[in-house]
Parts: structure tokens; sequence; C-alpha cells
């Protein structure tokens, strides 16, 4: 489709989190006013129409365009699709509600990457995004079809308040700040250091091929899928902190110590306990977020969530590389370590049970 170096190739994923990064928000705030409905079909159906677009499309900026929209799209569906299922969730089942949302997403990344990329062996550059667009006009149809009240407006919301003041209203909550700055920050380590540098580390310190490379990627997948399912059913039995705490100084530890692996069986069996230990406490700062907030301003509080989140997306594979290149590869590691145990301590201080 276009003769792309690596530059190229990495401006993709940053101008699709940064639609992402500009959407969630407007999102939050047309949550109640527009209606789910209508807000989750218009994302479908912006990531479809922006797949196909990709296909004809012949203009490198265009295209990057297109993909910032097509992640706009994406916001408009994920802020939605958080927002319900803390709301309908009751609070003592709200840590295995978003877990289990956060487990599928995760699933079909991964079912989606490996069909992606025999689409594009078998049948060429374009058949992905075709496929991904025939994905989004069945959910489309399927969100038209299915008759819910957790799509319907929400009388109780008072989408007559200005903006302004339901922002001020959730961010005086102390603990939304600190949950979306966690997840932020779990966001940056989850892509500048484990999607992106661990398989660098790996090819370096314990020279291992590409298809060995692959099983162990694919372990930490795995091992995150389960930590996913148990954070949140720990966090419903035994308390959000009791679990988030822990989980941030355990998965610091793993990561930290990750640096002085170097032996392919090593790391085999280090990477799916480092998966659990990430989606351990991944879904945590939304669930917090929506045990704090009372429920007609939790899509204002995950709109924040999600905009500070997506922030770090973009940051983490930046100041993550920076600091391979100035002091080694292994030093990202070692810092993830460091901050996790900086957020848990900041956890641990706010002396409030969730």
């Amino acid at each position: 489709m276009f003769a792309a170096n690596y530059r190229m190739v990495t401006m993709i994923p940053v101008v699709f989190a940064a639609g992402r990064w500009a959407a969630n928000l407007p999102t939050a705030y047309l949550l109640d006013r527009a209606g789910r409905r209508a807000l989750t079909l218009g994302g479908l159906l912006t990531i479809a129409i922006s797949d196909l677009a990709c296909v004809v499309i012949r203009v490198w900026g265009f295209f990057l365009a297109l993909r910032a929209v097509a992640g706009a799209g994406w916001a408009m569906f994920g802020t939605i699709a958080t927002t319900t299922v803390v709301d309908r969730s009751e609070a003592e089942r709200r840590g295995r509600g978003v877990g289990s949302l956060l487990m599928t997403e995760t699933a079909g990344l991964l079912i989606g990457s490996a069909v992606g990329g025999w689409l594009y062996q078998g049948l060429g550059v374009a058949s992905p995004f075709v496929f991904e667009a025939g994905c989004m006009l069945l959910a489309a149809l399927f969100v038209v079809s299915y008759r819910t009240p957790a799509l319907d407006p929400d009388a109780s919301t008072p989408a007559s308040a200005p903006g302004p003041r339901r922002a001020a209203g959730v961010l005086r909550e102390p603990l939304v700040l600190l949950m979306s700055l966690t997840n932020a920050a779990l966001t940056a380590i989850q892509t500048g250091v484990v999607v992106f540098l661990f398989p660098l580390y790996t090819v370096e310190y314990a020279a291992l091929q590409p298809s060995v490379l692959g099983w162990i990627v694919s372990l930490n997948v795995f091992g995150r899928l389960g930590g996913l399912w148990l954070g949140g059913k720990a966090s419903d039995r035994h308390g959000r902190m009791a679990v988030l705490v822990p989980g941030l100084l355990g998965y610091g530890l793993l990561l930290a110590t990750l640096a002085l692996l170097a032996h392919p069986l090593l790391l085999a069996c280090w990477s799916p306990v480092v998966g659990a230990a990430g989606g351990l406490v991944a879904g945590l700062p939304t669930v917090v977020s929506g045990d704090r907030v009372a429920p007609p301003l939790r899509g204002i509080a995950i709109g924040w969530l999600r905009t500070i989140t997506d922030g770090g997306f973009l940051v983490g594979p930046l100041v993550m590389g920076a600091i391979a290149d100035t002091l080694g590869l292994a030093a990202p590691f070692v810092a993830a370590g460091i901050l996790t145990g900086a957020l848990a301590g900041a956890c641990l201080l706010t002396r409030q049970p969730a």
C-alpha cells in the first residue's frame, strides 16, 4: 500500500491513540445527551468507514488522518462500554464485570492479530481492514437489534448540568485522579516496557529466535487473561485496595527482577507470571473510580480516566525508550518497578477503604 519506513510504521499507533485521547472526554459529556445506543453505533460505524476508506486511500497523510478518526470511533465505543459495565454491575460484582470486559478486549486483540496476520499473508494488505470493518458492521447490527435498558437514556442523569460543574464534581474525589494516574502509569508500562522493550530484551540478552519469542509473548498474554479474572474476583471479595496495593508491589518486583534474567527457560517461566501480575491490577483503577463516583457522574469519571490513560499510551514508549537508550535496555524494567512501588505507596496513603 505504502513504501513505509520504520518511522512511518510507528506513527500509525501514535495517531490512533491520539484520536482516542481526543474523543474520550467529549464522548463522556455526550453520553446521556445523545444517548448511549446512538454513540455506540456512531463509534462502530466510524471505525468501519475509516477502515474501508484506508483500503482505497493512496496519500500517506490522509491515511494517518483516517487512523486517527478510527481511534476516535474506538474511544466512543470504549468509553460507553466501560461506563455501562461499571454502571450496571452491582458493587459486590463490579470487579468481575470490569475484569470480564478487559478479558474480552485482550482475547479479541490476540485473536484479531492472529487472523489479521493470516489474512495479510493469504489475501493481501487490504484484507485486515475489510475484515475489521465487517466485524464493526456486525457489532453495529447487534447493537441495533439488542434491546436492553443499559443503552437507553438514564433519566436520573443531570444532563442539563454544565460540563465544567460535572467535571469539578468528579475531580473533587481524590481517588479518581489517583486512579487515573495509576491507570496511565500501568498503560505506559504495558506499552513501553512489556509490549515494545520486553521482546527486544529477550532477543538481545537471551538470543531467542523469533518463533520462541512469539511463544514467550503469547505466554504473557495468557497470563494477563488469568490475572484479569483473578483481580476482579479477589477485589470483589477482599476489597479494592487490599488487592491493588500488594498487586502493584508484586508487579513492580517482578518487572524489576526481569532485568536479571537471561536464560530462555527462566524468561518463559517469568513471562506469564508478569502478565498475570499486570492483569491482576489492570482493571482495579476503573473499578475504584466507579465505586467512588455517584452514578450520574460515572461517565465523566470514566472519560477522564480513559483520557489520562491514553496519555500514558502515548508517553510510555517515548519515556521508556529514552531510558533504555540512556541507561541500557534493563533500566526501563527497574524504572517500571520503582514507579509501581511509588503508586502502591500513594494508594496506601489515601487511607480510604475501597
